[in-house]
């Protein structure tokens, strides 16, 4: 059965952008890493928003522009929007409804990950109790500004346990199990 995963880089001072969605400041920090690279084969699909498919690309003018990870992955995509495109693009499936986009995304991926992509989908997942791991990779920047990685206005607590901790020369990657 698949586990949902929320993976995602993020600055010390807790965004996953910068100032209107801003993505390239990410750019120094996508260097090679072991975590990432024996996860990309463990992820059956992807969960991901409108607004964060859309958006900008860390590999904006690179060869992976526009793909995940930078086209180091391939395969099924859930974007969960009220407002389809007119023309769908291969492997992506527009739903516009959060239950139904996880339960395929869910189906597709089989017993490997849903990797959720976006934080406000990661937030959906964790109020429906359907987010069952993180990985973070701490990038060594402060950006002020962004989006956050969980904003819960009013505060919520979510429990984490730590499966492990990895250093590679470019960020440092933290993996929890959520509780």
């Amino acid at each position: 059965m698949a586990k949902v995963l929320y993976s995602v880089t993020m600055s010390v001072d807790g965004f996953i952008t910068g100032p209107d969605g801003d993505m390239q400041w990410m750019r120094p920090y996508l260097g090679p890493n072991p975590e990432v690279d024996e996860l990309i084969p463990r992820i059956g699909s992807i969960l991901v928003g409108r607004r964060s498919h859309d958006g900008d690309d860390p590999f904006k003018g690179e060869s992976g522009e526009g793909q995940a990870f930078g086209g180091g992955w391939s395969g099924p995509q859930y974007v969960v929007t009220h407002h389809p495109p007119a023309e769908a693009e291969p492997d992506v499936t527009y739903v516009d409804d959060f239950t139904k986009a996880l339960a395929q995304a869910k189906a597709a991926a089989g017993d490997k990950y849903v990797n959720v992509i976006g934080a406000n989908i990661a937030k959906q997942c964790i109020e429906a109790g359907e987010l069952d791991e993180v990985l973070l990779l701490f990038a060594p920047t402060m950006l002020g500004d962004g989006t956050r990685l969980f904003d819960y206005p009013g505060g919520r607590t979510v429990r984490l346990e730590r499966m492990s901790v990895t250093e590679t020369a470019m960020a440092t990657s933290m993996w929890f199990k959520v509780v």
